[in-house]
């Protein structure tokens, strides 16, 4: 499988810089960082979504209008602890993971650096939103649009990272990909995408009956109509609905994964996640259907089990990331061996070192000094226009018929001039043979 991957695959060397931390303690953080990061994610997402529906439905149920008021006071809140929690883990794959989530920035291009414009935007309309709520009350439809155009960019800024972090496990890709187009087509996207549309309303379901169900929460104050258990009863309902269709989701993400990274430790983690999710969702299913003074009773419960799947299911989704990208880390690791011994090598033993000369043989007996030249001196100096350095006629000018002060001056360059920088020094790296070349060819330039 090594070889090929070698013959398929781009292997760039690494950085061989240690880690800042172990390996584990680094996993750890970057699995525990992104779940308390994305949960806030989903809270934005689904709690604009929620918004969204509620205030269409408000424009002839007023109770609903108030709801979603009270849910768009908690989005900006939300937002902020989302772009706070996502520090650690971003910092965390940048370390672990530099080539590969470089690649995928690199190759995504345009559209990974529209993230920060799009943020941007999008956190500006959800506040001209909140506090334009009660300017706007006479025209619905312009205030519906701006939480709209909130929610498509919030639709749309996860897609980017969903493809930037699943273009990062496949450098076997990296040949074929020209944007991010290309990049979106990739398998696994489109599941992994709608899973966590999903578990967007799953999270948010479970927010909204915790928020409206606090013993401090003025609801009666706010609604004429609509009762605490009836809201609760929507909220359980749509984390039910999310659940189940997360169940019918879940394996076509498993089957649409490349199986390079599947293994039995993925399969048993994502199985022990799902099984341990499955009598939350009879908790739901009961207290939906229950008696309205039961509707609590298995909240704590539900929350906690629901936490360990979503617990399971990031670690799988590091696993599946660890399984798919040890091949091609392995083969990393032994071209920066190898490159770390040659490097090693070189330094060791500077004057045999060979590099190869591109020689013009038409140029005839200063075909040499022009290719020693074009090798050493030709990114500062041009033949008649300053460069980085004067040009070759002011140095023919100066040392016509005096070669061996012009090979002394290149083996130990002085400073002359306060417009020119100082001239490196070549005496360790050309013999006397070159700089007798290189002179020659200088001095002929007309």
């Amino acid at each position: 499988m090594l070889h090929v991957l070698l013959a398929t695959t781009p292997v760039p060397k690494d950085i061989p810089l240690d880690l800042p931390l172990p390996q584990w303690l680094l996993v750890t953080i970057l699995v525990i960082s992104f779940l308390a990061h994305i949960v806030f994610v989903n809270l934005m997402l689904g709690g604009s979504l929620l918004t969204l529906w509620a205030e269409i439905k408000g424009l002839k149920d007023k109770d609903y209008d108030k709801f979603a008021y009270e849910t768009a006071k908690t989005i900006t809140v939300n937002k902020s602890l989302a772009v706070v929690l996502g520090v650690a883990p971003l910092l965390s794959i940048n370390t672990l993971y530099s080539v590969y989530f470089y690649s995928a920035n690199a190759l995504t291009g345009l559209m990974w650096i529209s993230v920060i414009p799009l943020v941007t935007i999008a956190f500006l309309l959800t506040y001209l939103h909140k506090y334009s709520w009660h300017k706007l009350a006479d025209n619905k439809p312009l205030h519906i649009a701006i939480i709209g155009a909130a929610v498509l960019i919030f639709l749309f800024i996860p897609l980017i990272f969903l493809v930037n972090i699943n273009l990062m496990l496949f450098p076997e890709k990296w040949g074929t990909i020209s944007g991010f187009l290309s990049a979106l087509v990739l398998p696994n996207v489109f599941p992994r995408y709608l899973h966590f549309i999903c578990a967007s309303l799953g999270v948010t379901g479970l927010f909204i009956f915790w928020y409206t169900g606090r013993k401090n929460y003025p609801f009666e104050s706010y609604y004429t109509h609509l009762t605490r258990y009836a809201i609760k009863k929507k909220a359980y309902s749509l984390t039910l609905a999310a659940s189940g269709a997360q169940f019918l989701i879940g394996p076509v993400v498993l089957f649409t994964l490349p199986s390079k990274g599947l293994g039995w430790n993925l399969i048993a983690v994502i199985g022990a996640g799902a099984v341990i999710a499955i009598p939350a969702m009879i908790w739901i299913w009961k207290a939906i259907n229950g008696p309205e003074e039961r509707i609590d009773q298995h909240f704590g419960k539900v929350v906690l089990a629901l936490s360990i799947t979503v617990l399971f299911m990031g670690s799988g989704r590091q696993i599946y990331r660890a399984n798919a990208l040890a091949p091609h880390q392995q083969l990393m690791a032994a071209k920066t061996e190898e490159f770390r011994r040659l490097s090693a090598e070189a330094r060791a033993h500077p004057q045999e070192e060979s590099i190869a000369l591109e020689i013009d043989t038409s140029l005839g007996d200063v075909a040499k000094g022009a290719a020693l030249f074009k090798m050493n001196c030709s990114a500062c100096h041009q033949k008649d226009a300053k460069l980085v350095g004067p040009p070759i006629l002011e140095m023919v000018e100066i040392y016509r018929g005096k070669a061996d002060q012009l090979k002394e001056w290149i083996r130990k360059p002085g400073k002359k001039r306060p417009d020119y920088p100082q001239m490196p020094a070549f005496g360790d790296r050309l013999s006397e043979d070159d700089l007798h070349e290189l002179a020659k060819y200088i001095l002929s330039v007309k």
